[in-house]
């Protein structure tokens, strides 16, 4: 009882995983959006999707690709918005 975190800590990581993935695919999907910022949202996916690390690396991981991408002059304002979104997401991730 003493120092382990609460049981349903795992669950919500993986809620917030799961709802920035569906955000990325929005991403992915719009038109409007240059390829590289694409390729960079299914880079971010399937960091996400490897279930070979914790869920804090997975998000860290993403985050780190989209900080990078999300500085893009050439990123329509919409997609932007969306992706400092994500990123706010995946940053509460914690292990």
């Amino acid at each position: 009882m003493g120092s382990q975190p609460p049981p349903d800590t795992k669950a919500l990581n993986e809620a917030k995983i799961v709802q920035a993935v569906r955000l990325l695919n929005r991403i992915i999907g719009d038109s409007s959006v240059p390829r590289n910022i694409r390729r960079a949202a299914i880079e971010a996916i399937k960091m996400l999707q490897d279930m070979s690390l914790s869920p804090g690396v997975r998000a860290a991981n993403a985050v780190s690709v989209l900080d990078e991408v999300s500085q893009d002059p050439n990123m329509p304002m919409h997609t932007r918005t969306m992706v400092w979104n994500i990123m706010a997401i995946l940053s509460t991730v914690k292990d």
